[in-house]
């Protein structure tokens, strides 16, 4: 009787424990932050609040800008370009990247985009959640960014 015991127990141990729900996909009230939140944003470069920390400070030795962002759920950028292109890697949360013309990419941590030089494009943060992201600006001794029009709802949202 003692081993239907224990092989009951276990058997109801593993059932509970394999019956847990999928893993949700992060709020943004659970995004890891690696930085300081640093600078709001102003609101004519950016559609809800997004925040800028500064990592490595543009110079003529290494001619490279690099930098955190966070953007709260909804947040995004404006359509931009960048002389010499931009990376972003993705270090926490859900978004999305857009190059004009293309559907819109959604992004996860891990996610590494890299942005053609003088290619118009946008980021941000998904509806219900924020996202973190490093960007990497590089050669830019050829400017840094060339800001344009804010995305639209009807872009944002579009599949």
């Amino acid at each position: 009787m003692r081993p239907f015991i224990l092989f009951f127990c276990f058997t109801t141990f593993l059932l509970v424990s394999c019956a847990q729900p999928a893993d949700e996909p992060e709020s943004s009230d659970t995004l890891n932050d690696i930085f300081p939140k640093g600078q709001k944003g102003s609101a004519e470069l950016f559609t809800g609040n997004a925040y800028n920390y500064g990592l490595v400070p543009m110079d003529s030795t290494y001619t490279t800008l690099v930098g955190n962002v966070y953007f709260e759920p909804g947040a995004r950028s404006n359509w931009h370009t960048h002389p010499a292109g931009q990376i972003l890697i993705i270090t926490d949360g859900v978004g999305y990247h857009q190059i004009e013309g293309q559907p819109r990419e959604t992004l996860r941590k891990g996610d590494v985009v890299q942005c053609p030089p003088n290619v118009k494009h946008w980021h941000g943060a998904s509806e219900e959640t924020g996202l973190q992201q490093l960007y990497i600006v590089p050669n830019t001794e050829k400017g840094v960014v060339n800001w344009m029009e804010p995305v639209t709802d009807e872009v944002y949202t579009a599949q």
